[in-house]
């Protein structure tokens, strides 16, 4: 029960220069996951989180943690949600 809540999914937004710019120029944003968990349920924890489509999902291994990069449909733009999350 609590693995399907997206809090427990979703840690907190990776900021950095370059992931500003993914925002901007890809719509994308990037998050810092909880190990162990998948693409569809990243994408679903996303979606009813902010309450935006999501288009696509990579995730990656890196030193801090799993990364996963979330590509918003064209209809709704990454910039918006940063805003809601006090990324600017």
């Amino acid at each position: 029960m609590i693995r399907n809540m997206p809090h427990t999914i979703l840690l907190h937004p990776y900021v950095t220069e370059k992931t500003l710019n993914l925002m901007e120029v890809h719509n994308s944003i990037m998050f810092i996951v909880k190990e162990g968990s998948t693409k569809p349920e990243v994408k679903k924890a996303f979606e009813e989180l902010f309450e935006v489509k999501v288009e696509r999902v990579n995730v990656k291994h890196t030193r801090f943690g799993k990364q996963a990069i979330i590509k918003l449909t064209k209809e709704y733009k990454a910039d918006d949600v940063g805003m809601r999350i006090g990324i600017f």
